[in-house]
């Protein structure tokens, strides 16, 4: 039950908001529970390195932790978890996120209640997924973490939230019809759910090119796979500010982690099979979401669309099928997610303070609001890559492990994705130049008030995971590289 209390605690927390009359009792709560999710996840992390130390030593079992139940023995699924270093450094992301958004919704009066609740809910079906060792489970709580996610939009979003809300519900759904397709596929083919199983009975190659892209494209809808990103803008630029974070820092992961973890590692002779389709998709992504970010001149939408970009980092780095690109990609997830997280913040404060996203209305915030102006300009450096930054640690790993594949055309791919970082340069730089550098163009934002404690506490805390990254990566590399060889000696095998 020790891994379980990851979904258990979430949970726990929901039940306690249900029992707040005050808005003030409701804010401590939610608070108070993401404080003990992160407390745990760390004592899980600290845990696992001790732990794994001996285990690998002993046994050579890439999972720890784990917990195996029969939960519906007729078809053969189990309630089985258990982490590996790459699901344990996604569940570390989650809970910074998760600590982050409940801060930066601080001031939610609407509905509080029902907010954090909703907030909750998504922490606890993104433990679930992560630790899941059962792919039916998996799919469970990936599925759980839907609903909340549309009625967040719906509810407290902005602009056209309706239409965004619909829109993201009903392509997460298309993608996840495509993923329950795949996973009975696998069923069939194995006579079972369990990842472990699953990855030791030896598919028939063709029945596995026949799977691998409904799992890889289903996953691929939430990770914004071209041409299935459409979403991602509109539901970006509608949600409230901790829904953002969440969508981009968290959600987004569950359909790269799918991509690897499940179609990848599951099905490696079609994931060689398709990798050339794979990386044409992700380099169109990245140079697509990096143009169309140049056109946009409203912050969340910027955001959105080079979330598309920096996804495809991921899917490229999936995609070359080499150890140090798949690293990348995991870094690239774990840094996307803090990165992102904290750029919807920070334009979510500067949002709630001038009511404008606008890039053209703003202008010389950083005399007046010096703190999120500097928020604003680190993340904006993250995302473009700046060296002792997580940005520049994950886009370098993807681009050494890409390079490693000698084919022509995987050289062509790996040099237009470089070229990416040109694009990204202009329209941060020139972001970060027109909202909060230069004169004031309001004489009103004079009087505008700094990030509150909450505020800051939620910006320091994303902001040391990536300053950590950026100056020590050995720290996250250690903890992924088992995994990652695991992954790569199953792909050799299977030639």
């Amino acid at each position: 039950m020790f891994l379980s209390s990851l979904v258990i605690l979430p949970l726990l927390t929901v039940i306690a908001v249900l029992f707040c009359k005050e808005l003030k009792q409701i804010r401590v709560v939610a608070f108070v529970g993401s404080v003990l999710q992160l407390f745990l996840v760390t004592y899980i992390t600290m845990g696992f390195k001790i732990v794994s130390v001996f285990n690998f030593k002993n046994n050579g079992s890439i999972f720890l932790l784990e917990e195996n139940y029969n939960w519906f023995p007729f078809l053969n699924i189990h309630y089985h978890v258990g982490i590996d270093g790459i699901s344990m450094v996604m569940i570390l992301l989650t809970s910074f996120i998760v600590a982050a958004g409940v801060l930066i919704s601080w001031k939610i009066k609407e509905l509080s209640k029902e907010f954090f609740i909703l907030l909750l809910l998504l922490a606890a079906s993104a433990y679930g997924f992560f630790i899941s060792l059962d792919i039916f489970t998996m799919f469970f709580f990936l599925e759980l973490a839907v609903i909340p996610k549309f009625l967040l939009i719906a509810i407290w979003g902005s602009g056209k939230k309706e239409y965004s809300a619909m829109k993201l519900a009903l392509m997460l759904m298309a993608g996840s019809a495509l993923i329950f397709v795949g996973i009975m596929g696998l069923y069939y083919s194995t006579h079972s759910f369990d990842l472990q199983i699953i990855s030791q009975t030896i598919i028939n190659p063709e029945t596995q090119k026949i799977i691998f892209p409904f799992l890889f494209i289903g996953f691929g809808f939430f990770a914004a796979l071209f041409p299935f990103h459409t979403w991602v803008p509109d539901g970006h630029s509608s949600a409230p500010t901790a829904a953002s974070m969440f969508l981009a820092g968290i959600s987004m992961k569950l359909g790269g982690y799918g991509c690897l973890k499940v179609a990848t590692y599951l099905l490696p002779v079609a994931a060689q099979y398709y990798s050339p389709y794979i990386i044409a998709l992700s380099a169109i992504a990245i140079l697509y979401g990096a143009f169309a970010t140049m056109m946009q001149t409203d912050l969340k939408y910027i955001n959105a669309y080079s979330s598309v970009s920096h996804c495809g980092f991921v899917l490229l780095g999936i995609g070359m099928l080499t150890q140090t690109a798949i690293t990348g990609a995991v870094i690239q997830m774990v840094s996307h997610g803090l990165m992102t997280a904290l750029f919807f913040a920070a334009i979510g404060m500067l949002y709630e303070r001038t009511h404008t996203r606008q890039v053209k209305e703003l202008g010389g915030l950083l005399k007046a609001i010096p703190f999120i102006s500097t928020i604003f300009i680190i993340a904006g450096l993250c995302s473009l890559g700046l060296p002792g930054l997580s940005g520049f640690v994950a886009e370098f790993t993807v681009f050494v492990g890409s390079w490693q594949r000698v084919e022509t055309t995987y050289r062509i791919a790996t040099v237009l994705s470089c070229a990416s970082i040109v694009v990204t340069a202009v329209y941060i730089l020139r972001a970060i130049a027109s909202s909060v550098l230069g004169p004031l163009k309001n004489e009103h934002f004079f009087n505008l008030k700094d990030a509150a404690w909450n505020e800051k506490l939620a910006a320091v805390l994303l902001l040391a995971g990536i300053i950590i990254i950026g100056v020590m990566p050995y720290l996250l590399q250690n903890f992924i590289t088992d995994s990652t060889v695991n992954i790569i000696h199953h792909l050799n095998g299977s030639k």
